[in-house]
């Protein structure tokens, strides 16, 4: 009901609504990307191993993971708008106090804290958008939010990897004050946006929720195989700057080069997907992205020229950027009234496997086979994922439903 209330609205203001979902996307993005090239900087500024410098991931990981699960049910009951705000001011002060200390206990802290923040603010853009766009635009809308996330590997993260060059604290300064302006202009402009039912938002409501959404065994399988994925790309990405360092040389500001094609090649995948689904169909999209992202690692693992590599991280972040949204889309279609508990328990989820895929990647890389024992489980996970999203999107009905939200 609220789609219908909302569409004179979303039609009239759809570009400058995306265009603050995407600058938020896009300094969250940034902050959750830009430890991984750093990670050799701050080892030698904290003196800590190889694998605890994987937990300086981990914190802020943990910390979204945990507290989403929370937020996102109860947000649901409340003005996407205020939580946005709380949560994005947040994210403004921990984020400028990880610049703050050398400390690895308070790094810990304070990354795990901008984790909690970015878990109360992000989950409200992806709940957001079927509230106040048109369903036809919906696919474009998840697009441009993804393309925030894509343009923060592209610009953001080399960036902060040039200023890293002068002070690792900078970049930590400079996130902080970007998310405070963000947040100023959206509290100016970004209008109200109520819950699309009336719930009372309570922590006893919780165990219901959860049991509700998890009541069809296709949701419970999507979820499966949506951690897959995001754990196989996690565990390579977390333990990137590292494995560029350590086997090829590379400096802080070459790896953010590196990422920089990373995330032209995720920007354009993001920017692609609705035509692209649009021609190939949901089903076709996801396996072909899943299946050249694993060709892709095939090349990663046994090349030895940095330019073939990082030809193939782009093509991956491709795919990547195409499967995004989509996977977004499979997970909320069937809770239209629960939009903020599926976006919140989709992002800890991504959250959880970031966590868990740094820790084994750590493990990995220190005492297994390095950096390809890592691409090994990437491929795995991408291959279990593919079965299972192949399977929920076979039948007709699946398909039917995924082109009914995007033609309304």
């Amino acid at each position: 009901m609220s789609n219908t209330m909302n569409q004179p609205h979303a039609a009239s203001s759809f570009r400058p609504i995306m265009s603050l979902f995407f600058a938020t996307m896009f300094i969250i993005g940034t902050d959750t990307f830009i430890v991984s090239p750093m990670l050799p900087t701050l080892r030698e500024v904290l003196h800590i191993s190889v694998e605890q410098s994987g937990w300086l991931i981990s914190a802020y990981a943990l910390g979204y993971a945990l507290f989403a699960l929370i937020a996102g049910p109860l947000s649901d009951g409340l003005d996407r708008k205020s939580c946005l705000l709380g949560g994005m001011l947040g994210f403004s002060l921990f984020t400028a106090l990880c610049g703050s200390t050398t400390s690895f206990t308070l790094l810990f802290a304070y990354r795990a804290l901008a984790g909690i923040s970015a878990a109360i603010a992000s989950p409200q853009i992806w709940a957001s958008i079927p509230q106040l766009v048109a369903p036809h635009k919906i696919v474009k809308a998840m697009g441009a939010a993804t393309a925030g996330l894509a343009v923060s590997q592209c610009l953001g993260v080399p960036l902060g990897s040039l200023l890293a060059a002068s002070s690792w604290r900078l970049p930590f300064y400079a996130i902080g004050v970007t998310a405070l302006l963000i947040t100023i202009i959206l509290a100016l402009k970004l209008p109200s946006i109520p819950p699309a039912t009336k719930q009372r938002s309570s922590l006893s409501s919780l165990g219901r929720q959860y049991r509700a959404l998890f009541s069809r065994r296709s949701t419970t399988f999507a979820f499966l195989g949506y951690f897959l994925y995001q754990l196989g790309t996690f565990s390579t990405f977390s333990y990137l700057g590292n494995w560029l360092a350590d086997d090829f040389s590379l400096t802080v500001q070459q790896t953010g080069l590196f990422i920089l094609g990373f995330g032209i090649g995720n920007l354009f995948g993001s920017l692609l997907v609705s035509r692209v689904e649009r021609t190939l169909g949901i089903r076709r999209t996801v396996t072909y992205s899943l299946l050249g992202m694993i060709a892709m690692y095939v090349i990663v693992m046994t090349s030895h020229l940095i330019a073939f590599i990082s030809i193939a991280y782009a093509l991956i972040a491709l795919c990547g950027g195409m499967l995004f949204p989509l996977l977004m889309g499979t997970l909320q279609q069937d809770q239209p009234n629960a939009r903020g508990t599926v976006s919140a328990l989709a992002n800890s989820t991504m959250y959880f496997a970031t966590m868990l895929g740094s820790v084994l990647a750590g493990v990995l890389y220190a005492r297994v086979a390095g950096f390809a024992s890592i691409v090994v489980v990437t491929m795995l996970c991408y291959t279990a994922s593919l079965f299972i999203f192949r399977s929920l999107l076979h039948s007709p009905q699946a398909i039917n439903s995924q082109a009914a939200i995007q033609q309304k």
